[in-house]
């Protein structure tokens, strides 16, 4: 930019990356930012003068549990002030024990606490709250974080804002070091076997993300003063096309300079034998086939080589190590390697070193990055047991005709054979579709049906389509239209084969043929049919939510799609193929990703029989790698066992079973005492209506079904007496038993008894008469009491949030009378007196416009010249007049029937009314509202106000309420 004094233009750096003590790092305690809804932020950190992390303290949060107050806090600040978020470069909140981080915009769920203080230890802290602040704010670490590890993803019309998790940044320091550690000089003169490292990330926890940020601090290193990395090569690697694909998309929709996907290995040979530096290039290891002639500067290049254990294969791992001898290497893989694979460690790992970084399953699933994925057995009688093919072919295929029994008998039976029976597969279809039906629906889950091949594939689609159209029958749907729409709503995704145009004799085979080549998808309705599945087609999930077009519920494959790729809303994997090992591991992590609160587990339901042999299937691992990678749907059962055996005792405490629920819930309520005993018990509670949920509807939830809708109809009156708050079943329940939960509370009264009103709702006036009833039901009052507290509290938070000066008196006089009510000293009647009282005084201030002759809004700008009036000064009813002489001239028209502060208060509205000094958008230039609060200043100058220089900013904060015109 122009530099005042001088000639020409200069690069000016807000932030001196490099050198960390050039940097001027400001914290600020009670942040204000005026605005139409002006906010004060607890504490902002400023890096020169620019915010980058907004941090808000609250009350006790589990880290798991991610709402409540501070995450809605942040929310708010971010609708009403953005102008605070501009720049930011995360947010923080904490209750002094936790510490979670999110960006800007993420939805709480995505929020994470930042577990490893790499490179220190958590020894080196005295308490999980210094961790947390030193691994987010410690000036060199911040600046790190601002430099190389966020990045703006854009998808479609999308765009997200992602920061590293602390596993990524881990990882990305490490690959940096060793790089550092062996410079490129050394390699030249003595090849050094330490210039490589292999990191195993989990599936789901962001591998593609973090190749992309160890790719951006390897060209830009702005916080390093490091020669070695001026300008390196970058070189990705994966072995399928597909994930060459979604690499390629990543990198390119986080932003990275010049990412090149290399598109054959012609080309692939001229770009690395370029004298061209600082490139990045992406491709496929088969590109590397018959590579014999090494690049001249290979020690320039890092090669981040995607799915490390399977790209090494045959010869492509020699070719590769022929063509870039030098270079430095770095495996990434989602899966642990076996532990028979010495090769992988041989070219990815330093002697001894087994994983540079590793981020296990278990880490993940701690983390809340993934889901951990149960499994559970169906069909039993139709699994498929490998060593006893012949009795099972005999007895399944028994009414079969002879020569087609003959037939296969004479090639050999395989397991194909007996997965593809007929009887299998619709039997198998409807119990797919009823158990899909009750699982998944509910919250707008999707599913994969895994077949043992393409045939397969075909069969289940012609089983399903009818199923799912009677079921759509059912629902009123016309015939015609539940046919067309079931054929939509499950899709087979495979590989087309040129066996499959060809004529047969065969009449099955025949239209078997046909039916793989009619339901054959092209790339671009490939992918236009996942899009409709995982929610990326915002058009069409409109259409959807509109009833106008049918969902993708349900993706049928063999062998695609098993792998790299990424879909949050597929929560279940129906299973009918002996998949094992690495194959199984991908297979099932489909079901890993995270999806909202209601996604506890990704669930394997297994049709062929692997999870009975789970031990040999995944033999090759390490069992600490692996053993909780695929567990038993048993675990979910004792969860739910566990979690309600922490509520039995208290529901054990009290009489229940009387046919008078208020009555047991106001027991309830007397054995829990106290605040702090009321959020021990709604923890556990919620607990345990989460692991109800979670299972249901399992058949083993039913035993615990009816304590389940006493307890989580209590919370409803627990949140209400306790909290003083409207309680609702939204965050704690999913929809699978929503409506059971929402119709008991219906039928007990307690959803009326909870129930909040409104000034204008005549129930709202009935709990007032019970104060004045001589012998009243003492229950109903000690409840009307409290109800009332919660809508006075509500009711006020608004009045307030309009007009604090004129409303906030009325809040004060509620919190005395709430104290006092809390520690005995007021009985419910007598509250409830009170409360009436300050209701009748709230209206009459509502409409005490009327008497003045000022308009509503005009009458709200007396109220706040009023509250600066000295404590000693008559009240505008005593109709004092005085001239006024304002400052700099300014005229207000006065006589002595007009009181001053209602004269004072028509010029200043006059002022946000007028469209000569406030124009429609005047709200949108500071420039404009500096000169309306100047305008004010002079009108309250010599009116004999208390700190009246603090009016014009009060009157600022109300006018951007009440008076702007776009």
């Amino acid at each position: 930019r122009n530099v005042p004094g001088e000639a020409t233009k200069k690069t000016i750096r807000l932030v001196d990356f490099s050198t960390p003590g050039n940097n001027t790092f400001t914290i600020t305690n009670q942040f204000k930012v005026k605005a139409q809804q002006s906010r004060i932020a607890d504490i902002v950190v400023f890096l020169n003068g620019i915010p980058v992390v907004v941090l808000e303290a609250k009350r006790p949060f589990a880290s798991k549990d991610k709402t409540g107050e501070a995450f809605d806090q942040i929310k708010q600040y971010e609708r009403d002030i953005p102008r605070l978020f501009h720049a930011n470069l995360f947010n923080l909140i904490t209750d002094g024990i936790c510490v979670l981080y999110g960006t800007t915009g993420a939805d709480s769920k995505a929020w994470a606490d930042w577990k490893d203080p790499y490179p220190k230890q958590n020894s080196d802290f005295s308490n999980s709250l210094e961790k947390g602040l030193w691994c987010l704010l410690e000036p060199e670490r911040l600046l790190d974080l601002l430099a190389h590890f966020i990045v703006f993803e854009k998808r479609e019309q999308t765009v997200t804002k992602k920061l590293c998790r602390y596993q990524q940044f881990r990882a990305v320091n490490k690959i940096v070091q060793r790089v550092l550690e062996h410079p490129p000089a050394a390699a030249v003169a003595d090849p050094n076997p330490n210039r490589k490292g292999l990191i195993w990330h989990t599936q789901g926890s962001g591998k593609s993300l973090t190749m992309a940020f160890a790719t951006l601090k390897l060209k830009t290193h702005r916080t390093l003063q490091a020669p070695v990395l001026a300008n390196p090569n970058i070189l990705v690697l994966t072995d399928r096309i597909d994930l060459d694909d979604q690499i390629a998309r990543t990198f390119e929709a986080c932003g990275l300079p010049n990412p090149r996907q290399i598109q054959n290995a012609q080309a692939l040979q001229a770009a690395i034998h370029t004298t061209t530096v600082g490139l990045t290039l992406l491709s496929t290891i088969f590109k590397f086939e018959g590579s014999a002639v090494e690049v001249p500067n290979s020690h320039n290049w890092i090669v981040l080589v995607d799915e490390c254990h399977r790209t090494q294969e045959k010869d492509l791992g020699a070719y590769l190590r022929k063509t870039l001898e030098h270079a430095c290497f770095f495996g990434f893989t989602g899966t642990p390697i076996k532990k028979t694979d010495k090769d992988t460690y041989k070219n990815f790992s330093p002697p001894n070193e087994g994983y540079l970084d590793r981020y296990s399953i278990d880490d993940a699933v701690a983390d809340g990055a993934t889901v951990p994925i149960r499994y559970t057995s169906r069909m039993t009688k139709w699994q498929i047991e490998p060593d006893k093919l012949d009795i099972l072919f005999d007895n399944w295929f028994a009414a079969e005709p002879e020569d087609v029994v003959n037939r296969i008998k004479q090639r050999g039976i395989t397991i194909e054979d007996l997965a593809k029976h007929r009887q299998r597969i619709n039997l198998l279809a409807y119990d797919i579709w009823t158990h899909f039906l009750t699982h998944a629906v509910p919250e707008g889950f999707r599913a994969q049906i895994v077949a043992i091949d393409r045939e397969a594939i075909i069969l289940y689609k012609r089983a399903l389509d009818p199923i799912i159209t009677k079921h759509l029958e059912k629902q009123g749907i016309p015939p015609d239209q539940a046919r067309e729409w079931a054929a939509q709503m499950t899709v087979p995704i495979y590989s087309s084969n040129q066996e499959d145009g060809k004529p047969s004799e065969n009449l099955y085979t025949n239209q078997l043929r046909q039916d793989l080549k009619r339901y054959t998808l092209q790339d671009s309705a490939e992918k236009a049919a996942i899009g409709k599945f995982t929610g990326e087609d915002a058009e069409y999930e409109a259409r959807v939510s509109r009833g106008e077009a049918p969902p993708v519920y349900i993706l049928i494959v063999c062998n695609k799609l098993l792998t790299g790729f990424d879909a949050p809303r597929e929560s279940v994997m129906y299973l009918d193929s002996a998949l094992k090992e690495h194959s199984l591991l991908q297979a099932i992590a489909r079901t890993n990703r995270t999806c909202g609160p209601y996604k506890e587990f990704g669930l394997i339901v297994d049709y062929i029989g692997i999870t009975r042999h789970l031990t040999d299937a995944l033999a090759s691992y390490r069992q600490a790698d692996i053993q909780n990678a695929l567990v038993d749907l048993e675990v979910e059962r004792a969860r739910l066992k566990d979690a309600y055996a922490e509520v039995q005792p208290y529901l054990d405490a009290i009489p229940r079973h009387t046919n008078n629920l208020r009555q047991e819930y106001e027991a309830l309520v007397t054995h829990l005492g106290s605040e702090d005993e009321w959020f021990l018990f709604h923890r556990k509670a919620k607990a345990f209506i989460k692991a109800y949920d979670a299972l249901s509807p399992d058949p083993f939830v039913l035993d615990y079904r009816e304590d389940l809708k006493w307890v989580a109809s209590f919370l409803h009156f627990g949140i209400l007496t306790f909290e003083k708050r409207e309680p609702s079943l939204n965050r704690d329940v999913s929809a699978k038993i929503r409506d059971m939960l929402e119709e008991h509370l219906h039928v007990t009264g307690i959803a009326t008894l909870c129930k909040l009103h409104n000034l204008t709702d005549l129930a709202f006036w009935q709990d007032f008469t019970l104060a004045h009833e001589d012998n009243p039901d003492m229950q109903l009052l000690q409840v009307a009491a409290v109800r009332k507290t919660a809508e006075l509290k509500k009711i006020l938070r608004q009045k307030v949030d309009e007009n604090p000066l004129q409303y906030g008196p009325f809040s004060e006089q509620v919190r005395e009378a709430i104290r006092r009510f809390e520690e005995g000293q007021v009985q419910a009647a007598e509250l409830l007196k009170h409360y009436e009282q300050t209701v009748r005084k709230l209206q009459a201030e509502e409409t005490a416009h009327r008497t003045t002759g000022l308009d509503p809004k005009t009458y709200g700008v007396f109220k706040i010249l009023e509250a600066f009036k000295p404590s000693s000064a008559p009240s505008s009813s005593s109709r004092v007049r005085e001239k006024i002489e304002p400052e700099q001239g300014y005229k207000v028209d006065a006589t002595e029937e007009a009181d001053p502060l209602e004269a004072a208060a028509k010029a200043i509205a006059a002022l946000y009314t007028s469209n000569d000094t406030a124009p429609p958008g005047w709200h949108l230039k500071e420039q404009l509202r500096k000169s309306l609060r100047q305008q004010v200043r002079a009108i309250v100058f010599n009116l004999g106000l208390v700190n009246w220089k603090e009016i014009p900013g009060k009157v600022d904060e109300y006018a951007i309420k009440h008076y702007i015109r776009l």
